[in-house]
This record gives structure tokens, C-alpha cells and sequence, in this order.
């Protein structure tokens, strides 16, 4: 049985190189596993593949949706285990690489069957929020789904707004269609995940966002800055840029935001990542020779 090759780690660790490198070694295509860089116009605010690096393995799921498309985990499950299965036909090894937690658990694990959310009663929920605040779409979900209520992080508005959409869109609690069932996939899978020390971990994600900013970031996210209220731009590196386009912070203030967010969310990435004891990590804070040779004989002790 061929085996999916998941490179998984948090953001600013080093993911796009390592998983050039790994399946230039392995002739192997690479699907992205990022919610964010499967947008276009979004390329440099999520770090997508450049140019170059797109030119020496093929890639999927960069770049193939417009930011007004509406997806999600479920579909990206739906349109990556098939698109695996027939790559694996022909390949040994096909490597998928993002940080996106949802993403990488639909294919692994597979997603319980979600109804797709229609465009009319989001609107109508995202209203709801608009005009009467989070504390109405908490109420109503208490009302439909007191158990997944009491579990959600309230603080959360994406959270709690996509509960509310689900109920209300199955005609049934949240909770109730939740199996947490892990699905039999017809392939091997092994998760290879890179860190790093935190403190160079924290730097180099400071410095990425500085790389960003003197790519580019500020004219790309003025581009986007009228589609603004897309839950697509809902996206660290663009909302802080919106906040200056409108003139409540200054430049320098949401450069600072950016790197501080980013940090967060490779902490919230390893908070989740912990919790999967099948993954092997490697410290790319380590020697490059180590790292190499462990990274060498896990491939070896899957094949």
C-alpha cells in the first residue's frame, strides 16, 4: 500500500522548503493543506509558493479559488482522498504539507457529515451578528445545541457563527452530528512534524512578516481591501492592514499586531498538533545532517 507523506507543523517553521526538498527526493507532487493559499490573490499575506518553487514540483489546492468562494474542510476532503488515491496509483509517496489543523484531520481522519451551508441563511446569521453581536448568536445556539454550547469557546465568533449556521441549516443540534469517527482511508499515512526552539521559531516568523511587508504585503492587501468582509480575508496579515486602511492604528502598530498574531496562531498550531500521537517530530533546530537522517529513516520505515 503506497503511503500520503503529511508534513504538518506550525506557521514560519520551515514547511515549504523541507516539503520541496522531501518530494523533489521522492518525485512525489505536493497538495497544500492550507485553507488560506488555496486563494488567489492572496499570496504573499499566506506565504504561498512562489513562482520558482511552483515551477520544481507540481502543486494542488494553490491558488484555485477566488476569495468571494465559499470552502471548507469537508470539501476539501471530499476533492483531495480522490485526487490522493489516483496520484498514488502512479506514485509511491505523494506528500501533503500545510498547517491548516481542519484540513490535515479531513483527510487523516475524514470530516462527519456536515450540511453545506447555504449562501442565503449565512447572510441571514452573518446579519444577525452584525446587528445584535455575538451574545445573540450564543443565545440561539444554546436554545439549539446546549451541548455543543457548553463546549465551544464563546469568545470565538467563527466558532459559535458556524455552529448556529449548522443547526439551523440541519434542522438538528451540532452535537448530534459530530461522530468523531476516524474513516479507513485505502492508503498508508505518516505525519512527519517539524518545530523549532520557540524563541527562533518566534524570530523567524518576525522576520517573515518584515519579508512580507517589503514583498509587497501592504499593495496586495489594498487590493483586497473592498472585499474586506470576506470570511476568506478573515486572515492574520490582512485584518491588521485592514485596521490601518481605516485608519485606527498606525502602520508600524499593525506590523506589530501581524507578528504578534502570527505568534499566537503557531501556538494555538502546536496546542492542536500535541494532541495527535501519530505524528513524528523533528526539530529542524537541530543539525541539518540530523535532521536529514531522521527524516530519511522515517520515510524508509513507512515505505
Amino acid at each position: 500500500m503506497n503511503t500520503l507523506l503529511v508534513l504538518l507543523g506550525p506557521t514560519g517553521v520551515g514547511k515549504t522548503e523541507w516539503s520541496l526538498q522531501i518530494a523533489e527526493r521522492l518525485k512525489s507532487p505536493i497538495l497544500s493543506a492550507d485553507s488560506r493559499q488555496i486563494y488567489k490573490q492572496m499570496i504573499i499575506g499566506t506565504a504561498a509558493p512562489t513562482d520558482e518553487q511552483l515551477k520544481r514540483v507540481p502543486h494542488y489546492f494553490i491558488g484555485m479559488l477566488e476569495p468571494e468562494d465559499y470552502y471548507s474542510a469537508s470539501q476539501f476532503e471530499d476533492d483531495a482522498v480522490p485526487l490522493i488515491e489516483n496520484l498514488l496509483q502512479t506514485h509511491p509517496h505523494v506528500v501533503m504539507t500545510g498547517g491548516s489543523m481542519m484540513y490535515i484531520d479531513a483527510v487523516c481522519k475524514g470530516i462527519d457529515e456536515i450540511p453545506t451551508i447555504d449562501e442565503k441563511l449565512r447572510k441571514e446569521v452573518h446579519e444577525l451578528y452584525k446587528t445584535e453581536g455575538l451574545e445573540a448568536i450564543r443565545a440561539r445556539l444554546k436554545i439549539l445545541d446546549p451541548d455543543f454550547y457548553n463546549e465551544v469557546d464563546l469568545k470565538n465568533p467563527k466558532r459559535v457563527i458556524h455552529a448556529l449556521e449548522i443547526c439551523l441549516m440541519a434542522g438538528k443540534p451540532y452535537s448530534s452530528l459530530r461522530t468523531n469517527s476516524t474513516k479507513k482511508r485505502s492508503f498508508n499515512i505518516a505525519k512527519i512534524g517539524f518545530k523549532r526552539e520557540r524563541e527562533e521559531l518566534y524570530n523567524r516568523i518576525n522576520k517573515r512578516v518584515d519579508q512580507m511587508v517589503a514583498a509587497g504585503l501592504l499593495e496586495e492587501a489594498k487590493k483586497l481591501y473592498p472585499k474586506r468582509h470576506l470570511n476568506s480575508l478573515n486572515t492574520v496579515g490582512y485584518k491588521e492592514l485592514f485596521e490601518y486602511f481605516d485608519g485606527n492604528w498606525t502602520l508600524g502598530f499593525a506590523i506589530d499586531k501581524i507578528k504578534q498574531h502570527s505568534r499566537n496562531y503557531a501556538r494555538k498550531q502546536m496546542t492542536w498538533f500535541n494532541k495527535d500521537k501519530e505524528i513524528n517530530w523533528i526539530n529542524l533546530s537541530d543539525n541539518k545532517d540530523d535532521v536529514i537522517e531522521n527524516i530519511t529513516h522515517l520515510i524508509r520505515t513507512h515505505k
